[in-house]
């Protein structure tokens, strides 16, 4: 199992607050079956931060105009909405909401050339909540492609308060590659052409890479 490589040091934190207790526990409590049990706790957590910053081999999607998911999760927006800061107009709007078990690397959702980031300093709301794309932190990315501009954001939720980007104003952006990571319960808002078909409804579990968002024209 791969470890993301900006996710050694949470883990670090996480081993070394957990390790300590429950050496404590073990060696404090003597009654057995008060012990395993509150040992455990610490313990799962340990391997559990492992499991969550874990890093999936993905195959993209072949197809110049195939948007694949940036995230692994549920569809919880699909929606025309006016979007002010990159795309300046109407747009189709999907959201995937991530959970604390699924993968929270994030990749590059087509080929194309990065135009636009901005890191946006904000509250930190329940991710699925409509108004955390205005208000939740976030980092902000537009692409430039041969179908149009794309634009995502990458939303910190209530736990989620380190957003990680890649993203190099200028730079080559490869659909499958990883473009960051969010930390903990998350969501990715991402906006595309009106003319977009998209391929999912609310309510729908994605793959980043695996599973198609849209076509466009």
């Amino acid at each position: 199992m791969i470890i993301h490589k900006d996710c050694y040091k949470t883990i670090l934190l996480i081993w070394a607050i957990c390790a300590p207790l429950a050496y404590c526990i073990m060696k404090f409590i003597p009654w057995s079956f008060v012990s395993y049990p509150l040992a455990a706790a610490p313990m799962f957590l340990m391997g559990f931060s492992l499991f969550f910053f874990r890093v999936p081999s993905r195959a993209a999607v072949p197809g110049d105009n195939v948007v694949t998911s940036v995230a692994d999760g549920k569809v919880v927006v699909v929606e025309k909405v006016y979007e002010p800061e990159f795309v300046k107009g109407e747009c189709l709007q999907v959201s995937v909401y991530m959970d604390f078990f699924n993968v929270h690397v994030n990749f590059w959702p087509l080929d194309g050339e990065v135009a636009y980031y901005k890191y946006h300093p904000g509250l930190f709301k329940l991710a699925f909540l409509p108004k955390a794309s205005e208000l939740n932190e976030h980092s902000a990315i537009g692409m430039t492609t041969p179908y149009g501009d794309v634009f995502f954001k990458q939303l910190a939720g209530t736990f989620a308060r380190r957003i990680i980007s890649y993203a190099d104003p200028g730079a080559p952006a490869f659909k499958g590659e990883q473009c960051g990571i969010i930390k903990f319960g998350s969501r990715i808002d991402m906006y595309l052409p009106l003319d977009a078909d998209i391929k999912v409804r609310i309510g729908d579990y994605v793959k980043a890479c695996e599973s198609v968002i849209a076509e466009l024209k």
